[in-house]
């Protein structure tokens, strides 16, 4: 019987709700742990992963295909919240914000946005998130009306 075979890659990008900076530094390799894990056990492989306070970046292998991404950014958003509540990284509480951004990349490309991902706290001290996101949709050519992004306060 002939197996099916892939290689796609994809970069999730999604935001605190109302962009809070929530996730303090003493706990951020924790939580990349925790999310990798969750892809992991969904049968992904994680690249590169890099939790900024108020923002994550998941370079993943997207191997899975029984697991489509929005059930699959669903189920990551719902678990991480509620480990990083029940663990009480966060004053108060942390949730995610509605939607995410996908994009999708070449094996070529697969080093350059690896780097990139793992360069974040050098990057956002020159772009905040909201130049970068929009560079992202630009870049993509993905059409998009300014309501219905994150919401963004810098």
């Amino acid at each position: 019987m002939p197996n099916t075979y892939t290689q796609i890659y994809i970069q999730l990008v999604f935001a605190t709700k109302g962009r809070a900076m929530k996730i303090r530094p003493e706990f951020r390799d924790e939580i990349e742990k925790y999310i990798t894990g969750i892809f992991t056990n969904k049968g992904q492989k994680v690249i590169a992963i890099y939790l900024n306070p108020d923002h994550i970046h998941i370079f993943f292998s997207y191997k899975n295909l029984k697991i489509n991404i929005p059930d699959l950014v669903k189920v990551v958003k719902t678990e991480s919240t509620n480990f990083i509540n029940t663990k009480k990284m966060v004053q108060g509480k942390s949730y995610w914000q509605e939607g995410y951004g996908a994009f999708s990349y070449a094996k070529s490309q697969k080093e350059a946005v690896t780097k990139y991902i793992l360069n974040q706290k050098e990057h956002h001290k020159k772009r905040n998130f909201k130049e970068e996101y929009l560079d992202l949709l630009n870049k993509f050519e993905i059409e998009f009306k300014e309501e219905y992004l994150f919401e963004f306060y810098d």
